[in-house]
């Protein structure tokens, strides 16, 4: 069983994000890491059929986004459902979590792309939504010369609520900060979770190394997350936690 500790649950509650070193079970990194590969290998071919090198946020070479694998390789399920990630939800959370996305996020060797300062908020476009909760999980080795994530704890910048962002041109990023604040880098192993609130801004850095860096994305909210107009749901909503036990396997909300 993961310990999290109250010092670390206190980190959160303050400056939004704990980091959790090489907690992923060898069985699970193997998993995550041979699913990377094929999702990625997907992509590239699709990539080649449309003649294109840039669709949405992937970049030929560079980088690449591949959101909802689960729905095309259930055994990533056992991952996102795992005792591992209901513990980490009921830390940060609550009692109640629902599946809300999941990705992969690949730098390319040598020419990896950085990633600009947002929230992953700033992405479901509008303010009235709980904050919810991202888990980017290391499946390699991270340092800054590859490119890892940086956190902004709040206390650097005051910022605690949903900002609005604007599209760049070229990347497709979204960017909601310009300030001088670096935030605090995760140099982790292979293995270690940063978890951190959906209003935190983090960024990423180039990969300058020889070697891909591999990580993925579990994303859980403390409701389901609607459209702004509140028709349909944005993303998913699949139960994990529901008065702090676990609901895994109970159909979706019906919108």
């Amino acid at each position: 069983m993961i310990k999290i500790t109250d010092e670390q649950k206190q980190q959160y509650k303050q400056e939004g994000y704990l980091i959790l070193e090489s907690v992923i079970p060898q069985p699970f990194l193997k998993l995550l890491r041979g699913e990377c590969g094929t999702f990625i290998s997907q992509i590239e071919e699709r990539m080649q059929r449309e003649n294109k090198d840039v669709i949405g946020l992937n970049h030929k070479n560079k980088r690449y986004f591949v959101s909802n694998c689960f729905r095309t390789q259930p055994k990533l399920r056992e991952f996102l459902f795992s005792e591992l990630m209901t513990e980490v939800c009921r830390a940060t959370l609550g009692d109640t979590a629902y599946l809300f996305w999941e990705q992969y996020v690949v730098k390319g060797a040598e020419t990896g792309m950085k990633f600009s300062w947002h929230q992953d908020s700033g992405y479901v476009g509008y303010p009235n939504h709980k904050r919810y909760l991202t888990c980017w999980c290391a499946l390699d080795d991270m340092s800054e010369e590859n490119g890892t994530v940086y956190v902004m704890p709040f206390s650097h910048i005051g910022i605690r609520s949903w900002v609005k962002h604007i599209r760049e041109e070229g990347s497709n990023d979204m960017i909601g900060y310009f300030g001088p604040e670096k935030g605090v880098p995760a140099i982790v192993p292979a293995g270690s979770i940063v978890a951190f609130t959906s209003i935190n801004f983090h960024c990423s850095g180039t990969n300058s190394t020889d070697k891909m860096r591999r990580a993925y994305l579990a994303q859980y909210s403390p409701e389901p997350l609607l459209s702004q107009d509140g028709s349909r749901l944005w993303g998913n909503a699949e139960p994990l936690l529901k008065d702090g036990k676990s609901v895994v396997g109970e159909p979706p909300p019906v919108i």
